[in-house]
């Protein structure tokens, strides 16, 4: 991970350039620059990391110990302003600020506003959208948008809906996130959240910044749980009209994902059967089964497996009928070639999988049929054959039936042209390595047939060519009864 460096110490740096060595303004910048991103810091506003001050000379001014540094440096001489400070995030930052002190609530003065809001989310999501937003958060945005949420009318929906897309586009690190939770953001989108239920848009725009804001901050998680997130989006859910917004299987997604690297132990494994104890994960397969448009498809896919954390909820998922569900959504994918659709179902299925109960009922209902049917229809797209590789795996766990079933159908053919098609593809090499240990691990009658067809020269082939399939392949080669499966 890179190291991050301070807006402060950037500025001390340049300094010392110009005071001590005798540097022009433009030379000075231009060796700060080289000197630290030779030396691994990030200036690009995606890192918030803890480092040491000592890391750089130019940190010396710190305390000592460790300190928690926020990276999205504006890269200017001390004293001068850049033209990305000036124009256009600030110049349209200010611009809002003003008229949100002037605004007299007239239909006029909204339609600004608006404008205003929309021309920030723009800019925070366009090609430069990384370094904008982070010049925005150091000005306030944050602050500004919480505080105009707070005051705006519940019936100002397009008002409302504009300012949290704007704000949902600057939430982009944990200094943004920290500054949302401090403002009371959590509670003040709650509130919006539970009053304007009826506006699609906004309850879009509104989760977004659930989804967001929650993104790496077990802080906010939490504010979010404590205010019953899970209640509300099993509401909204329940309501057929609303079940197509996105953003609601998105902030479910984050919510139950343990992305805060400064917590030790997470809490989502707990939020997870929360969502699912109240009935969020029922919702979800009838929402798969009857509601769902195929561009929301891979999103509620993606918020059922992060509810799916035990064998208990996988079973039942599957007894509410979801591995039908998605086995037939399968199949509407291979015939579309809908590829996001496709390998979202597999992998919510490959999930679901892993409980034992469950792999019968997929093979029972023609699974491993199925699955080589997709991946003949996707057989140039290796990401396609990963997923049902790794579904294969699954099922053949500990499962010698499984396995020799899984050769009658053609899965052994289909790993060994899989590493011949696909000798550069890293995961596809690896996936296959996995599958192969697993359909011979406990069927030696596979191992002859998988060897002669050519499986150690392909193996040792992919051990060769990529490091991080040594383990897999080294395995594979064991369990295929090779002495020497190191070499």
């Amino acid at each position: 991970m890179a190291i991050s460096i301070s807006q402060e110490a950037f500025d001390s740096m340049v300094r010392e350039n110009m005071e001590d060595l005798g540097m022009d303004p433009d030379e000075a910048l231009a060796d700060a620059v080289e000197a630290l991103t030779l030396q691994g810091a990030d200036l690009s506003g995606n890192t918030f990391r803890q480092i040491r001050t000592s890391t750089f000379s130019a940190l010396s001014q710190s305390p000592p110990s460790t300190s928690l540094l926020r990276a999205g440096i504006v890269k200017r001489v001390p004293g001068e302003a850049t033209a990305a400070e000036v124009s256009p995030v600030v110049r349209v930052l200010d611009e809002l600020k003003a008229s949100l002190s002037a605004s007299g609530g007239s239909e006029q003065d909204l339609d600004g506003l608006v404008s205003l809001l929309d021309e920030l989310r723009n800019l925070c999501c366009s090609g430069e959208g990384s370094e904008n937003a982070a010049i925005a958060v150091r000005n306030g945005v944050v602050e500004a948008l919480v505080a105009l949420c707070a005051s705006a009318r519940v019936e100002q929906e397009r008002l409302l809906a504009s300012a949290l897309k704007s704000l949902s586009s600057v939430l982009r690190d944990v200094a943004s996130t920290e500054k949302f939770r401090r403002s009371e953001g959590p509670r003040i989108v709650m509130d919006l959240l539970q009053g304007g239920s009826e506006n699609s848009d906004l309850l879009d725009a509104g989760f977004s910044v659930v989804a967001a804001g929650s993104a790496g901050n077990e802080v906010v998680k939490e504010s979010f749980m404590d205010l019953k997130v899970d209640e509300l989006i099993l509401r909204v859910m329940k309501d057929k009209s609303k079940s197509n917004v996105q953003s609601l299987y998105d902030a479910i997604r984050v919510l139950l994902k343990p992305d805060d690297n400064r917590v030790v132990a997470s809490q989502v494994y707990g939020y997870s059967r929360r969502f699912a104890e109240i009935g969020v994960a029922e919702v979800l397969v009838n929402a798969l089964r009857e509601q769902v448009a195929p561009s929301s498809l891979p999103s509620a896919c993606a918020a059922l497996k992060s509810i799916a954390v035990n064998d208990e909820i996988c079973r039942s998922i599957s007894e509410n009928g979801g591995i039908d569900v998605l086995l037939q959504c399968i199949d509407g994918a291979g015939e579309q070639k809908n590829k996001a659709v496709a390998r979202s179902c597999c992998s919510l299925l490959s999930k679901l999988a892993a409980s034992d109960a469950n792999k019968s009922i997929i093979i029972q209902r023609g699974g491993f049929d199925r699955f080589l049917k997709l991946t003949s229809r996707f057989s140039e797209d290796p990401a396609i054959i990963q997923e049902v590789m790794s579904m294969v795996t699954v099922l053949t766990l500990r499962s010698p039936e499984n396995a020799a079933r899984a050769m009658e159908e053609g899965y052994g053919t289909l790993a060994i042209q899989s590493m011949q098609r696909f000798p550069s593809s890293v995961q596809t090499q690896k996936q296959a390595c996995l599958m192969i240990r697993n359909l011979v691990a406990r069927n030696p009658e596979n191992r002859i047939v998988l060897l002669n067809d050519g499986a150690e020269k392909l193996i040792r082939k992919a051990m060769a060519l990529h490091r991080s399939c040594k383990d897999a392949a080294s395995s594979a080669l064991r369990d295929l009864g090779l002495d020497n499966y190191n070499a």
